[in-house]
């Protein structure tokens, strides 16, 4: 068995038991015929559907066939099973979480936080609640939130190996070399393979390939090795959204998207809706986790009573990732959390083009201080020079509009490693700052 498995479609499933008692019964010769059994997930869907059709209006029947669909990948059926569910009770708690399930395992992470804020309100369980919501952070490019309620959630649930590696991803995707090694720590001496596949990443996304590569060559075949070392390859390049979108889910953006920020999430971050910590955002770890998240403007009702509540998905999975790379399709299924079956993937032949450099690129800064008044951030920047010369005399001041203020920033620096050096060393001086990455398109200005 390999680290990539691959989810068999219920009607794949069915044919194929089909086929199997056709050709049986067409052998006269008597013997016996072993069928495989459906996986537990599928096994669990099915008592839920034969539930469900006994009491089509039940309230529990629905959240269980729409749990169980998620956990098939079944996208569509879930949300309709939620839909249902939210006809019945639009503010159940339940109902909200599910669906911000499903727009978050469907690469829609803006609707999915909505939905979590939603479902919070509605009293869901940080326990529940808590492993989901902080992902969603990971895939909007808020590592510090994702990170903090990733922490909350072991503490509720220590056992969760899938918090602990999506939290060790978060850790690298921010940077963070030793804390993703330590938490990923663990699990890898509990020899768990789908944290053998977490570490492939999560190398990857620090840039060291060879490591990366070296992990997969060593526990998978050759020839599957060598299909998916070339998507390892890409992880540097994608934005930190996007890594958290390929590595826990498998969804990969189009070639052409490669390190270009959705213009959603661009604007979501823009206009300062992310996680401060220079904001208030309530007790650190508390329960449930608190967001500076402004709220979308669509209504959550309109999102949980959407008619039909199917969501699009906003990015192109494994199967299409770099079909404009070389020539034809990526024959690949894209399942839930580790499900993602790399074995017919071809290698690409030539990388894409190098797109134009865009006017104002993306680029890593450590934020000190927010304010309405730019002559007041003047003097706040020139206090922090005359406390910090030796760590702040290399760079100069920037700011950028953020909602009804401005960022100050200092910078920019070489990559998230640097930011957060440089944020350590500022807070042994008592400043407390924290890295800010500047989407693709956002203008940085000079503080003269």
């Amino acid at each position: 068995m390999t680290l990539f498995t691959k989810t068999l479609s219920l009607s794949l499933m069915a044919a194929a038991l089909g086929a199997a008692t056709a050709s049986n019964a067409q052998d006269p010769t008597s013997r016996a015929v072993v069928q495989p059994l459906p996986s537990p997930e599928v096994q669990r869907l099915n008592r839920a559907l034969m539930e469900l059709a006994r009491r089509p209006r039940d309230l529990r029947s629905l959240l269980e066939a729409g749990e169980a669909s998620l956990e098939v990948g079944d996208y569509d059926a879930a949300a309709g099973f939620y839909g249902r569910a939210a006809d019945l009770e639009p503010n159940d708690a339940r109902v909200k979480l599910g669906l911000g399930r499903v727009y978050l395992r469907s690469g829609r992470p803006l609707e999915a936080i909505q939905l979590f804020n939603a479902a919070n309100a509605s009293g869901a369980s940080a326990r529940d609640l808590l492993p989901d919501q902080a992902l969603a952070f990971d895939m909007v490019g808020d590592q510090e939130a994702a990170q903090a309620a990733y922490l909350r959630s072991l503490e509720l649930a220590p056992q969760n190996s899938e918090v602990r590696r999506r939290l060790a991803l978060s850790y690298a995707i921010s940077g963070d070399a030793d804390g993703f090694q330590t938490t990923l720590a663990p699990l890898l001496e509990e020899r768990d393979p789908a944290s053998f596949r977490a570490r492939a990443f999560g190398l990857a996304i620090l840039g060291e390939q060879e490591r990366a590569e070296g992990i997969v060559n060593a526990t998978m075949p050759r020839d599957l090795a060598g299909r998916i070392n070339p998507y390892l390859s890409f992880m540097p390049r994608l934005t930190a959204s996007q890594q958290a979108a390929a590595a826990n889910l498998g969804i990969f953006p189009r070639a052409a998207d490669i390190g270009r920020e959705d213009p959603r999430i661009a604007r979501f971050a823009a206009e300062g809706a992310v996680g401060s910590l220079l904001e208030p955002s309530g007790e650190p770890f508390g329960a449930p986790v608190a967001t500076n998240s402004t709220p979308i403007t669509q209504p959550v009702a309109q999102v949980v009573q959407a008619d039909p509540p199917v969501p699009a998905a906003r990015t192109e999975d494994v199967a299409n990732a770099f079909a404009d790379i070389g020539e034809g399709e990526l024959p690949v299924d894209v399942g839930s959390g580790d499900a993602v079956d790399i074995a017919a993937i071809d290698v690409p032949r030539e990388a894409p083009p190098a797109p134009a450099a865009p006017q104002h690129p993306r680029r890593i800064w450590v934020q000190l201080a927010t304010g309405r008044d730019i002559d007041a951030l003047k003097f706040d920047w020139r206090r922090f020079r005359r406390q910090a010369p030796e760590l702040l005399g290399d760079f100069e001041p920037h700011t950028t509009p953020w909602g009804q203020a401005n960022r100050l920033l200092a910078g920019p620096v070489a990559d998230r490693a640097a930011a957060r050096e440089l944020v350590n060393a500022l807070s042994a001086k008592g400043l407390d700052t924290f890295a800010y990455t500047s989407p693709e398109g956002t203008e940085i200005q000079g503080l003269d």
